[in-house]
């Protein structure tokens, strides 16, 4: 039976702005959110993996390999779930306050608050956000 539903509820979470870090295993997650996320489905923003590759495009972001091989390899591995940039979220960008001006930042706030779901970052612009956090 497959892991995910084709659409997030409130008991899912998605992974973080922080997404690159944590899929290559460069940047550790501390013990108690591992625990948290034990038994959570996991959701990979479409917006973290559109940064991803926009950042290792323009040479900004140095990953153990290309991020066409990383993040389906860690999606699998690490059974996450591909969320989707849809339009309900994406018109939810406008009514955010004007916290981060990062917009991939600023769509995953949006898809977390409109699908119910926690944001795993330690982005501390983030937590100000009214979308759940985890770190």
């Amino acid at each position: 039976m497959p892991r995910h539903s084709a659409k997030p509820d409130s008991t899912q979470t998605r992974v973080s702005d922080h997404t690159s870090g944590l899929l290559s295993g460069e940047r550790p997650i501390p013990t108690h959110v591992r625990t948290s996320l034990a038994d959570a489905e996991l959701w990979l923003s479409t917006a973290s993996v559109w940064e991803i590759a926009v950042k290792f495009a323009k040479g900004t972001l140095r990953l153990p390999e290309r991020p066409e091989r990383l993040v389906p390899a860690a999606r699998t591995r690490y059974r996450i779930a591909a969320l989707p940039i849809d339009e309900e979220s994406a018109l939810h960008v406008v009514k955010l306050p004007n916290l981060h001006a990062d917009p991939f930042d600023r769509m995953l706030v949006s898809q977390a608050i409109v699908h119910g779901l926690a944001i795993v970052t330690p982005d501390p612009l983030v937590t100000q956000y009214p979308a759940r956090t985890i770190w």
